[in-house]
């Protein structure tokens, strides 16, 4: 009897240590998590920024290029999406592709003179600029903050935890159009 009592008390510690084992891990991951979206959060302002930016920027394209309608839709669409994504990798994604519709925007106004003149034209293009440099500044935070937690829940074990309570890799901020990715080419 008394070793079955010695059995069964073994039996009760490694339960117990594999729940505490596995809570450990899932508030290792959950606190990755905060941190990614806090991270984000500070990127959500300037994005907020710019959100702002873009129907005064795509209403002065307009009045000089009125044919570009493709783009000029392209952008407004993408800035809905991105106002009105929820979860975190939506997000990411839907600004992504705002990022990439307001560089076609900005080619398009490079092709009209009298739009690169106007006073009203360069004050917002000053101001996106700004804002796109301050989102780039908190871009590489955000993404050290992914890429800590997407190494939390990519390594043995927690990779099996992760998988049991629902945790997902978060995406990363990055460039995926190759134009604005390529280096600049300078010929003399």
């Amino acid at each position: 009897m008394a070793e079955s009592s010695i059995v069964l008390l073994l039996l009760i510690a490694i339960v117990i240590g594999m729940i505490l084992w596995s809570i450990g891990i899932y508030n290792a991951l959950q606190r990755a998590r905060v941190a990614a979206e806090w991270s984000f959060s500070n990127i959500d302002v300037e994005l907020r920024r710019r959100h702002d930016l873009v129907p005064n920027l795509v209403e002065s394209v307009k009045g000089y290029a009125a044919h570009e309608r493709a783009t000029l839709e392209a952008v407004m669409q993408a800035r809905a999406a991105a106002t009105s994504a929820v979860k975190l990798n939506d997000r990411v994604a839907a600004e992504g592709a705002l990022t990439r519709g307001l560089g076609r925007l900005m080619a398009v106004a490079e092709a009209y003179p009298q739009l690169k003149a106007d006073g009203g034209f360069i004050k917002l293009q000053e101001a996106l600029s700004d804002t796109e440099n301050r989102i780039a500044s908190r871009r590489s935070g955000f993404n050290g903050a992914a890429g800590g937690f997407n190494e939390t829940l990519a390594v043995f074990p927690n990779n099996i935890l992760a998988g049991m309570f629902g945790f997902t890799p978060i995406a990363f901020l990055r460039e995926n159009d190759a134009v604005v990715r390529a280096a600049p080419q300078v010929k003399f």
